[in-house]
């Protein structure tokens, strides 16, 4: 029997409804068929935007979206993408395949992407390859009024209101693809760019730097030390991985000993955030920046016959434990954790969406967004219990949150290949009179697919709620959404 106990009077920090983030790089067919098919597409659209993958996104409630890379984002240069499209220069995209990049998708279909979805902008500037003065234009010509010269450019382009953009990366992965930089030189071109990064408007800018690959702690350290107090958050990539980067394994085909070393894998997400905090709390003691884990999520071998620079991978009942797993460890980490990303939105490594010329699926992790969208904006609630211990994996993993109107809602993930859990659930300090529950189960290496897409979904879930307790079965590899009346 797994015992759980949430109680209902002690609560804790705000859940960011910016940590179910979500990324989105001109990598593969991410943009271009995934999220974009233009204005003259026989695909269903609006301004260019497929109607099907929207109405989904939103179901889920994206509250973010970061664009537009990724290593992508240091080599791209934003007047390249506004104005005529048929006058847009042509680039290669070096990073993701040599392909050509027409930059059809630019600047203003991105925001018109993110006001379709309803959701902030995120926008990564290039340091690597571009200029301080670059980065100023384009934070200008995003969010200054008429009577700049950048403004009364993006007038002429067809957008007369700036649009506020909030979110400001600058630069990514400097330490690799971003420009292989020194934590100490990343530091100074920090500190010089975010001097640059002007408010207009009257609205002031969350500006993001470039934190460390995974355990990287002198990166953090440095880092912190020098341009702390220069900026809002510092960004974390960590990606889960099954083996070594030639041969990380198959996202369909895994054994059972395969599956717990991705469960082992995603649960070191919660010691980076606490040692890396820590460090960050040391040179931050009125804790002003905190922690953005911009890029995270699995990372598997291709599917075979897909070019392997396009990253286009399968995502399975697997992929969805190691969602919920790490959405429960952002929840219980929400007093450092402003904003997460998952790695990507559509058709790129651990993604929403799959898309085929006109038809689309949805993925076993987007059900567990669609799952956990009940805890965004919601206040973290102490639940305490014995995470167990399945080969050396967590065999159990909760949160809980209360809402404004005192919901509460549950998520439990059973992240054992094939035990069944008992669960019992006290729920302390609050009488309800029902509970309300939907589980994502099934085989760890089920999967959706264009011939079969509704192999993975949510369905309804029987709980018994008798005098304060909840108490119901899991089974193995599923996840559980308990909301609380």
């Amino acid at each position: 029997m797994a015992k759980v106990t949430i109680d209902a009077s002690l609560g804790k920090s705000v859940i960011n409804k910016n940590i179910y983030g979500h990324f989105s790089e001109h990598l593969g067919r991410c943009i271009y068929e995934g999220l974009y098919v233009g204005e003259g597409s026989s695909i269903k659209n609006v301004n260019g935007m497929r109607v099907d993958v929207v109405e989904a996104l939103k179901n889920i409630m994206v509250p973010v979206l970061r664009w537009p890379g990724g290593c992508f984002a240091d080599e791209y240069h934003w007047k390249d993408g506004v104005g005529p499209k048929d006058k847009r220069k042509k680039i290669i995209n070096t990073n993701w395949g040599g392909v050509v990049e027409d930059n059809s998708f630019g600047t203003h279909e991105f925001l018109e992407l993110c006001s379709q979805l309803g959701c902030e902008p995120y926008i990564c500037a290039n340091v690597g390859s571009g200029t301080v003065s670059e980065m100023a234009d384009w934070i200008e010509y995003l969010n200054s009024p008429e009577g700049s010269p950048m403004g009364d450019w993006r007038a002429a382009n067809g957008r007369k209101e700036p649009w506020n953009v909030k979110f400001i990366g600058v630069g990514n992965e400097n330490w690799g693809c971003g420009g292989s930089m020194r934590p100490e030189y990343y530091a100074d071109e920090y500190r010089r760019y975010q001097t640059f990064a002007k408010n207009h408007g009257g609205k002031r800018l969350f500006k993001i730097a470039c934190g460390p690959n995974g355990a990287d702690y002198e990166w953090t350290d440095k880092l912190m030390s020098s341009a702390g107090r220069m900026m809002d958050g510092l960004a974390l990539h960590h990606y889960t991985l099954t083996g070594p980067w030639d041969n990380k394994g198959s996202a369909t085909s895994f054994t059972e000993e395969q599956y717990y070393k991705t469960i082992k894998a995603g649960r070191v997400m919660q010691d980076l955030i606490q040692k890396h905090t820590a460090i960050m709390q040391r040179h931050d003691l009125d804790h002003k920046v905190s922690l953005v884990v911009d890029e995270w999520g699995t990372w598997h071998d291709v599917e075979p016959g897909t070019p392997g620079s396009f990253l286009y991978q399968q995502n399975t009942i697997r992929d969805a434990m190691l969602a919920a797993l790490t959405l429960n460890i952002f929840n219980q980490e929400s007093a450092y954790v402003s904003m997460a990303n998952i790695a990507q939105i559509a058709n790129v490594l651990q993604s929403m969406v799959l898309t085929d010329g006109e038809k689309m699926v949805l993925t076993p992790t987007y059900h567990v967004f669609d799952l956990y969208k009940e805890h965004q904006g919601a206040t973290l609630l102490d639940a305490a219990y014995d995470e167990g211990d399945a080969n050396g994996a967590p065999e159990l993993s909760v949160s809980a949150s209360m809402s404004d109107s005192s919901r509460i809602h549950a998520t439990f993930a059973n992240l054992s290949y094939s035990k069944v859990l008992q669960v019992e659930c006290e729920i302390q300090h609050r009488n309800f009179r029902e509970a309300q529950a939907k589980i994502l189960t099934g085989n760890p290496a089920d999967f959706n697919d264009f011939d079969h897409p509704n192999t993975v979904s949510i369905a309804k879930f029987d709980v018994e709620a008798k005098d304060g307790v909840l108490r119901f079965e899991l089974p193995p590899a599923s996840v559980a959404a308990i909301s609380v009346l």
